[in-house]
């Protein structure tokens, strides 16, 4: 046994089974088993925040074909990522390896198509594999019988997709589009002697959050309490006082909110004015009519309006929240396309579904939007899934993140999984099973500074009931008792009475650094 395990979960209480807990530099592929094959359909949205699933939280929308997954499945609470940014979590999932070993830290590199990933070791297992929608890893797609996908970020009209090597433009919404080319490779294309793994990736709801044409009224007449953290001060907070990415002060009003107004009175910051209207101007006709309709009458208020201060802050949040629901309900409407289709045609029954996002998003708590931070709005993602014939129903509270989805899938296809992964598969919990080892700790690694929203580079490992951050270029940490301060404003590190909690974390910290080999950031 190993002392630090044993003297860590008795005095925080860091196992959430209570079950023995092993040696941390135990390999999580020593649990592999062999299954028979089942087809995998991985469903990842682009900046999907929990808080905007009702199976989550029914505060804001409803999601009534996203709950179908859970209701029949699992709906995991403690569901995180290794580094909260679009491209490099996606690396993280491929590879089950966190950024610095796939060599994917942040959005300026380049995906090495060469490394191992699950969806080549598939193949190998007779899997057809297929990518669908977004990918933003920069090199073409390798591993998989067919991709198409969207270049860069895409766009919500009318966008250019690249398939098997050839682009292609397409007339329509990017939501319906992506999932009109699955559900054609489902039914026309793919091999149905094989067991498919199709990674079916929208680019919804990533900023700017423009709806479809047949949304556009949806929440005109609701207003959104706002988050009871948005005028945070980030009092004991340094690193937070530096940010970029505020509602109030870097939510643009022509990029973001729309306000593209036809004599160009309201301006914004040059570059993003400028890409604000060449989005619009990707429109077709019919799609530019029914923005107009739409939105001109938005414009034409908020100028008679002549807002300003917090009477701004509150309606921009408020234009915001209408946009982000009114993707998410298209989203929601072609989750539940695809389900029909597999219910139709007999696939649900050998079919593992997961839905997830590349990571958390906030919706104003702290004042925000974007993600980044290992504050829980970011770190933290929706993650649901329903495994045919498994026992587990409900809430799953164990840990995990998007390392573990790599070797699920493996574990699940019956394929060894490889020494070199970092992640465990979480098969397991899916079948309602004892799941080894018992994680105690995860760890997080933010590498992209400076950028569009100068959030400082930052690593930390997160407990069941503690969270400790280490800006590492500037020497400042942060410790926050999650079970006290749901919200993470009182940061109590050197704090008198935390000392042995700090040192516990600390200890925990190297131990994650030593174990993923990314010990260069240990802190003297």
């Amino acid at each position: 046994m190993n002392n630090f395990y044993d003297k860590t979960k008795k005095v925080i209480g860091l196992s959430l089974t209570g079950a023995a807990v092993l040696p941390m530099l135990t390999s999580c592929a020593d649990e592999a088993k062999k299954e028979l094959p089942m087809n995998i359909l991985y469903i990842m949205c682009d900046d999907h925040s929990y808080q905007t699933i009702s199976a989550y939280d029914t505060t804001f929308i409803r999601t009534p074909n996203i709950d179908r997954i859970a209701a029949d499945g699992v709906r995991f609470t403690n569901s995180f990522v290794a580094n909260s940014i679009s491209g490099p979590s996606r690396a993280c999932m491929l590879t089950g390896k966190h950024s610095h070993a796939n060599g994917f830290t942040d959005n300026s590199s380049s995906f090495d198509g060469g490394q191992q990933t699950f969806p080549k070791l598939l193949q190998q297992q007779g899997y057809e594999t297929a990518v669908i929608g977004k990918w933003h890893l920069t090199s073409e797609p390798t591993g998989f019988d067919h991709w198409d996908i969207l270049i860069g970020q895409g766009d919500y009209y009318n966008p250019t997709f690249i398939r098997n090597g050839e682009k292609v433009q397409r007339d329509g919404y990017a939501t319906n589009v992506t999932t009109d080319l699955a559900l054609e490779w489902l039914s026309a294309e793919r091999n149905k002697e094989k067991p498919f793994c199709l990674l079916l990736h929208h680019k919804a709801p990533h900023r700017t959050w423009m709806p479809d044409t047949c949304d556009l009224e949806l929440f005109a007449d609701s207003n959104f309490p706002l988050p009871e953290t948005f005028y945070d001060n980030y009092e004991g907070r340094e690193a937070a006082k530096g940010q970029r990415m505020s509602i109030s002060n870097d939510m643009d009003l022509v990029y973001d909110l729309k306000l593209a107004d036809k004599d160009s009175t309201i301006h914004s910051r040059p570059d993003l004015e400028e890409w604000g209207r060449r989005i619009y101007n990707n429109m077709n006709t019919e799609q530019k009519a029914a923005w107009d309709a739409h939105y001109d009458i938005v414009i034409e208020k908020f100028k008679q309006a002549g807002l300003s201060g917090k009477e701004l802050d509150a309606w921009k949040y408020q234009q915001y929240m209408r946009d982000y629901l009114r993707v998410i309900t298209s989203v929601d409407r072609n989750v539940g396309r695809v389900l029909d289709y597999l219910e139709e045609n007999g696939l649900m029954d050998n079919t593992l579904i997961v839905y997830t996002s590349d990571q958390g998003f906030y919706m104003g708590e702290h004042g925000w939007f974007d993600k980044r931070w290992m504050y829980e709005e970011s770190f933290r993602t929706p993650l649901l899934a329903r495994l045919p014939g498994g026992k587990a129903k409900g809430d799953v509270v164990e840990m995990v993140q998007n390392i573990d989805y790599a070797p699920t899938f493996l574990e699940l296809a019956g394929v060894e999984v490889p020494e070199d992964i970092h992640g465990c598969s979480f098969l397991p919990l899916l079948k309602g099973e004892e799941w080894e080892p018992n994680r105690d700790g995860l760890y997080y690694h933010y590498y992209e500074y400076p950028d569009e929203h100068a959030v400082k580079r930052h690593l930390g490992v997160r407990t069941a009931t503690h969270k400790l951050i280490h800006y590492y270029e500037d020497g400042v940490w942060e410790l926050f008792d999650l079970e006290n301060d749901k919200h993470e404003l009182n940061n109590i590190y050197g704090h008198p009475g935390t000392e042995e909690i700090t040192a516990l974390l600390k200890e925990k910290l190297v131990v994650l650094q030593k174990q993923y080999g990314e010990e260069e950031f240990i802190a003297q």
